[in-house]
């Protein structure tokens, strides 16, 4: 019998529902209902290939894939339900020389996050897999707790863990509707064996797959995933196969496994096919779709020359099932902006298996306790903006996004589909003059401007890339004569109303009740002290400010006002698409402003930290004095109306305004040790350690978080973010390379670009610091391993590049 009441609804009876509510239940919420509309699994679980990767990209998925892990090797124990765990080690070959860089650095990344690994050579590799050819193997990488497993018994055992422990699991019931009330879950409409019902919840989690963009719709909450076909194929039997370790070669788009003594060959194909455009039945159930052999014939060909196998043994199974992707590759977790108490865990891209675990753990967490146990901003539902649930972007994105999955990952990689939704007012004259696009946020920003005569592509690589002398030339413009850079992509965000002061004091950690036209640099904290958000706040009036944050995050920014407003008289909107934003930055900043505007820009007329409306050209413009890229400078925020007015004014009175791009934003901003939120800070990173302490109101009160930072006042740093600067100017930093702290690996760089003007890489990375001074952390001596070569590094707690701001100030 169906409740008509419960604590928590999950809807989905795959993998990722199945691990929500034996979480949730394991939490101690029992009071847990799991709605499937058919049966358990028969969506994308079942047919899914039970790979059991543990190294990820960063630290906190690293650690969920390995929680997964962890807890998948305990659940046949737990429930009696085998869940076919094979610790059977995986190995992944590279055929070109980059491939085999970016394996090196992933083998950095897995020594960083504790994760076994060996660099095996190709003999080694044949001595593992007698049946590949690897004639042309430039090197390889094992990971020899990596493994397999069964899917659907997987999802099986945790829903008979979540029956165990209290939850109620109802198959053959769809839910119709999430029903709401005043921006609130108030429970679920659903259509069962026995006719229509209604439970009652605070609390609903979307785990639908494929099906949960369009429940979600309903709501107008946006989650951006549409279904692509997925294939494999079978063999018949091969004889004295035995248990192989996972294979992967990604130059051919291939995975091999081998099972119940068959090997499986799976694809990630370059161009994939979306599939369900018009909407997926509702009767879709354990359903396969057509065999497309023309589509996976280039695969089988290359999987044939590299395993001759493939030759002479039978086809089983060719298999064909639908799977959802996101636009960037990365699932969705967490609360759902629009509406409070919904939340999301949907959109797995081929790692669901291995993601389900963690990601039950971390959302239930997050659901009991109030808060993320780690950062999960990688996989936060709300870097989702609203524009990407249209299904003619998703369809035409995820035809590449699964495809990306073993392509190269090589810096600035640009996705190649879906573009040109966003665009800035001058997005034609910057790309008269040179610009080439990348993308955040569905916004095309110039990452960098093509002299003339040269291609406006990117040449892709883990060494320099052909932009490289551009961004050089970019940045030391910056550094000595002046330079442009259109941020129109800006998040904007007013809050205004009576109590806006108090509101605004509560959230943020730097005193915002200033005079009107101050501009305050600070963060927003969350209890424990960690960095939700970083930003500058202008006030505008006694009763209106703006806040400035990064494209990227502004759902979640503008979600966290929004969730903090509580009874004050306050109102938050996004006014992003009202203003452009050019920032005119470097020495020669306000003697080239001065010629189309006859504002006074002096230090004593227009000081530091400060915002006033000045004349542009014949237009009007808010101008901030403030800087990312540590120089004399001003941002002009410009109704977009009037930006290419501005912008044409500017270029005409100062024709030595050299254009840049976001990379050299990127570069200036780093050798400056600005902090990039996101990498370098994040929600569980302390405000103190991140060294952003004097963005915190020393004598303020009442604004969360201020305990947090009491209490670490009192005991002392953990950990201090240092700034290092390669010696050797020749390598690389990107982020997640090793901090090597006197021979021993103490964590990864958070961020890296070129310091051109320092002559060397610069990155930024915590280093465990208890008890110790500053000089003690600086007295030690420190390498950065990069692709598994360790480089010679200065360490320091202060910027290395104008270190007491005084060219900001100047």
């Amino acid at each position: 019998m169906i409740p008509n009441k419960a604590r928590a609804v999950v809807v989905g009876g795959g993998v990722s529902g199945c691990s929500v509510a034996y979480h949730l239940a394991k939490a101690g919420w029992t009071d847990v209902v799991l709605l499937e509309r058919r049966r358990l699994t028969s969506g994308t679980t079942w047919h899914a290939a039970g790979l059991i990767g543990q190294l990820r990209g960063s630290a906190n998925m690293t650690r969920l894939a390995k929680y997964s892990a962890d807890l998948y090797r305990g659940l046949e124990a737990e429930t009696g339900v085998a869940t076919g765990m094979k610790q059977v080690g995986s190995i992944s070959v590279a055929l070109t020389k980059e491939r085999h860089e970016e394996l090196l650095r992933q083998a950095t990344v897995a020594r960083i996050f504790g994760v076994d690994v060996a660099e095996i050579s190709p003999s080694e590799v044949k001595a593992r897999y007698p049946h590949l050819e690897v004639g042309d193997v430039v090197g390889a990488v094992a990971l020899p707790l990596d493994g397999q497993c069964d899917p659907a018994n997987i999802a099986m055992a945790l829903a008979k863990g979540a029956r165990m422990k209290g939850a109620q699991i109802f198959e053959m019931t769809s839910v119709t509707r999430i029903t709401t009330a005043g921006g609130k879950v108030t429970g679920v409409d659903y259509e069962g064996p026995e006719g229509p019902g209604h439970i009652e919840a605070d609390v609903v989690v979307n785990c639908g797959g494929m099906w949960g963009r369009d429940l979600a719709a309903q709501n107008g909450v946006t989650l951006p995933l549409h279904a692509c076909e997925h294939f494999y194929l079978v063999t018949e039997p091969v004889k004295g196969l035995g248990d192989l370790p996972v294979l992967r070669v990604p130059d051919e788009c291939a995975y091999y496994k081998s099972d119940a003594g068959k090997m499986m060959l799976g694809a990630f194909e370059p161009k994939a096919k979306p599939w369900g455009m018009g909407g997926i039945r509702a009767d879709f159930e354990f359903d396969t779709l057509p065999e497309d052999w023309d589509h996976f014939m280039p695969i089988l060909e290359m999987a044939t020359k590299r395993m001759p196998l493939f030759e002479s043994a039978g086809i089983h199974t060719f298999f064909n099932g639908p799977e959802s992707f996101t636009p960037d590759d990365r699932y969705y977790l967490g609360p759902a902006p629009e509406v409070q108490g919904y939340w999301i865990a949907a959109g797995y891209n081929s790692i669901g298996i291995v993601s389900s675990g963690g990601a039950g753990m971390a959302l239930a967490h997050w659901i009991t306790e109030g808060e993320a146990p780690f950062d999960l901003w990688e996989v936060d539902i709300r870097r989702a903006q609203p524009f990407q649930k249209n299904r003619a972007y998703l369809k035409e994105r995820v035809s590449e996004t699964l495809g990306l999955l073993y392509a190269d990952h090589f810096p600035y990689r640009q996705m190649a589909t879906s573009r040109g939704v966003r665009r800035s007012p001058i997005h034609e004259h910057l790309k008269a003059r040179g610009a080439v696009f990348g993308e955040v946020a569905g916004w095309e920003r110039a990452n960098w401007f093509a002299r003339e005569g040269q291609e406006r592509e990117y040449r892709y690589s883990w060494q320099r890339q052909n932009w490289f002398e551009n961004q050089k030339a970019e940045h030391m413009a910056v550094r000595e004569s002046v330079g442009l850079f259109d941020m129109t992509s800006f998040g904007k965000i007013r809050v205004e109303g009576r109590d806006a002061c108090r509101f605004m004091n509560r959230v943020c950690s730097a005193e915002v009740d200033v005079a009107p036209g101050k501009i305050v640099y600070t963060m927003f904290l969350n209890p424990k002290g960690g960095i939700e958000a970083d930003v500058t706040v202008t006030r505008l009036s006694e009763t209106s400010y703006l806040v400035v944050v990064p494209g990227a995050t502004l759902q979640k920014d503008l979600a966290w006002l929004r969730g903090h407003v509580g009874d004050d008289f306050a109102v938050v909107t996004d006014v992003t698409a009202g203003e452009s934003v050019l920032c005119v930055m470097g020495p020669k900043s306000r003697e080239v402003l001065s010629r189309i505007t006859p504002n006074d820009l002096s230090n004593g007329a227009f000081p530091f930290g400060t915002a006033q409306e000045i004349e542009l050209g014949m237009g009007l413009g808010r101008a901030h004095r403030v800087t990312y890229v540590g120089e004399l400078g001003w941002e002009l925020y410009v109704p977009a109306d009037q930006t290419a007015h501005v912008f044409e004014a500017l270029m005409e009175a100062a024709p030595e305004v050299k254009l840049c791009g976001l990379h050299t934003l990127d570069s200036c901003r780093i050798e400056k040790a600005y902090r990039h939120w996101g990498h370098d800070i994040t929600d569980e990173d302390h405000v103190l350690e991140a060294g952003l302490g004097f963005a915190v109101g020393k004598k303020k009160t009442g604004f969360i978080g201020r305990e947090a930072v009491l209490r670490k006042q009192e005991s002392g740093l953990n950990r201090r973010l240092v700034q290092f600067r390669l010696k050797d100017p020749e390598p690389l930093l990107f982020h997640n390379e090793a901090v090597v702290r006197d021979g021993k690996i103490v964590g990864p760089v958070t961020s890296g670009n070129y310091g051109h003007a320092l002559g060397g890489a610069v990155g930024l990375g915590y280093v465990p610091c208890k008890g110790q001074e500053a000089e003690e952390v600086l007295a030690s001596s420190y390498q950065i391993e990069v692709a598994g070569v360790r480089h010679e590094a200065v360490a320091s707690l202060v910027p290395m590049y104008d270190p007491k701001s005084e060219r900001v100030r100047g």
